[in-house]
């Protein structure tokens, strides 16, 4: 991964960590034409975030335990725990 979409990964799984963002939104927000900037692609191919289906929210996008791992490696690691996949999400 190159030094510039490192540093935006880390944001968007910072973003993600705070709550389960709807799907559209994260789109909305980190999706990118550049191939040079891979954040979304990089993010779930890591396995740092995940789509969840969820009761009455559609699809949302939710932190992984890779993910709070690579928060916490990193420095950033007040992550909520309510946040981060665990069994009360159904797969997306």
């Amino acid at each position: 991964m190159s030094g510039v979409t490192e540093p935006l990964v880390l944001d968007l799984v910072e973003w993600v960590s705070r709550r389960p963002r709807a799907y559209s939104e994260v789109m909305e927000a980190w999706r990118t034409s550049c191939p040079r900037l891979p954040v979304w692609e990089e993010a779930v191919e890591r396995g740092l975030v995940t789509r969840r289906a969820m009761d009455g929210q559609g699809t949302c996008v939710v932190l992984t335990p890779a993910g709070a791992a690579f928060l916490a490696a990193n420095g950033r690691i007040s992550v909520p725990s309510d946040c981060a996949e665990s069994a009360e999400f159904s797969p997306g």
